[in-house]
């Protein structure tokens, strides 16, 4: 593409050689009909001006790319849905494309850290921030220290409580005694009621049959390569099997969700007791809630909020994987709803989860997580000039490959990058909660407040932010929601 200086007018460039595509892309800007350009051009000029140039850009970042290189063709929408349908089973994509955008300028974020793991907390570590009742102490700093190398797995039993608010860290032992004995009280007595549920009432209430079919299903999957679970007729099968159908008497708006069996099994297996993994599963669900519900507005605004922390960080791959159809990053959608659960290895999957449960060092860090592995595979999907097809077979391949260590190191780094940075758009602070005093200063303050009813742990609040889908999701049934997942995400517009 080349702009030469116009014979008959100076102030006017000329753009050659002339395409039809190019065409087309500037008489979209002045398409009053469609982008109502001229409307918004009296209200907000510098917007309206960006905003309308960004229909070209895409265009404009292929030709720029040299003369050797094969221009990429822009996939109809209808064919990218059905490409990611094959792709992630249960996942149906709006082919309405929306279009916002967000005004976007290079930012320098300066230089990334480098930063090193620490060996996981041991027993008597542990032990030396517990006063002779029981409480814990230095809980900001035990924190830190779980964040930065977790937890020996003869502790987990223990300290999973404490992070997933099941024990408050300022209880006494004798008080995590009582909340114990109340809360095992408590789950037997809702599972009796669907212990209790006869036949006759069973063929009278479609949606218990349809959990309890699920649950049935499920289970029979989940994790059956582990010895906790694998062989027929396995106690922990049982087990996995009784928690999700009393977390259905326990919830009854949201019931049972295919996915949330691979959240209790780690849990679970950690706990070996079916009233801990529990009530340990509940307040790991109050924190995924809105993954799983019927809007699934969490998963949704995960997906955008993925999507701006990756387009600050690389703006260039950011631009890449929108010109392969691929900047909706329905690829990363499993990673956001279980957790990594299914990217991972058992132990990996127990040392990441713990970590993010600090909280540290920032919310949200596990969009963080998803960067890091973006971040590692980026250079091949750049280099090798993988297309949409390329993408998701290579995300598809990433299972069982990724390097823990590596992933919590980058993603660590990448958070103290942008911490540091002065001049962060509004959205990043606000998705990372860097506007509010510090991650570490709310730590600090449970080391100041003691509960007022320490036998009633508080749950943690849903946040705001939260292909197969998962391989063998249905989408049939009362999980029709799981393949809805992605309708409304809005598609940003590339603006360099």
């Amino acid at each position: 593409m080349l702009l030469t200086e116009s014979t008959t007018d100076a102030s006017l460039l000329q753009v050659s050689p002339h395409s039809r595509a190019m065409s087309q892309s500037f008489e979209n800007l002045l398409d009053d009909a469609t982008f109502g350009l001229i409307t918004r051009f009296s209200q907000d000029p510098v917007t309206t001006t960006l905003g309308g140039f960004s229909r070209v850009t895409n265009y404009l970042f292929d030709a720029l790319r040299g003369p050797d290189t094969e221009l990429l063709q822009q996939r109809p929408v209808g064919e990218v849905a059905d490409l990611l349908n094959e792709a992630i089973p249960g996942l149906d994509i709006n082919q309405q494309e929306e279009p916002g955008f967000e005004v976007i300028t290079r930012i320098d974020l300066g230089v990334r850290p480098m930063v090193r793991r620490r060996e996981p907390v041991g027993a008597e570590e542990w032990n030396t921030n517990m006063d002779p009742e029981g409480r814990m102490r230095n809980i900001s700093h035990l924190k830190q220290t779980i964040f930065k190398g977790g937890l020996c797995h003869v502790l987990r039993k223990e300290g999973w409580k404490f992070l997933l608010g099941y024990f408050p860290w300022e209880s006494t032992q004798e008080e995590r005694s009582r909340l114990t004995r109340r809360k095992t009280d408590e789950y037997f007595r809702m599972k009796l009621q669907w212990k209790s549920v006869s036949e006759e009432q069973e063929k009278h209430n479609s949606m218990f049959r349809d959990h309890r079919s699920l649950i049935e299903k499920d289970v029979n999957r989940t994790d059956r390569t582990n010895t906790f679970y694998e062989g027929p007729d396995n106690p922990g099968l049982i087990l996995l099997h009784d928690v999700l159908m009393t977390y259905c008497m326990y919830d009854f708006d949201l019931g049972y969700v295919q996915g949330m069996s691979d959240l209790l099994s780690p849990i679970l297996y950690v706990m070996e007791n079916e009233v801990d993994a529990f009530w340990c599963f509940v307040s790991f669900m109050d924190q995924m809630h809105q993954n799983f519900e019927e809007q699934m507005q969490g998963m949704k605004t995960q997906l955008i909020q993925l999507s701006s922390l990756l387009r600050l960080l690389d703006l260039s791959f950011w631009n890449y994987l929108g010109a392969q159809d691929s900047g909706h990053l329905y690829f990363c959608f499993r990673w956001l709803l279980i957790r990594f659960k299914r990217e991972l290895s058992f132990p990996d999957v127990l040392r990441l989860w713990e970590v993010m449960w600090t909280g540290l060092p920032c919310q949200n860090f596990h969009l963080l997580v998803c960067c890091a592995i973006l971040d590692s595979e980026k250079h091949q999907i750049m280099e090798e000039q993988y297309g949409f097809n390329e993408i998701l077979k290579l995300i598809n391949e990433l299972p069982m490959k990724l390097d823990i260590t590596a992933i919590l190191n980058k993603a660590e780094a990448i958070c103290l990058q942008l911490k540091s940075c002065k001049d962060l758009p509004n959205s990043v602070v606000e998705i990372l909660g860097f506007n509010s005093t510090d991650t570490e200063s709310s730590s600090q303050s449970e080391d100041t407040e003691r509960m007022d009813r320490p036998d009633s742990p508080e749950p943690s609040t849903p946040s705001d932010d939260q292909q197969d889908l998962v391989s063998d999701y249905s989408p049939s049934g009362d999980n029709r929601h799981l393949r809805d997942a992605a309708r409304d995400v809005y598609k940003l517009a590339y603006i360099s």
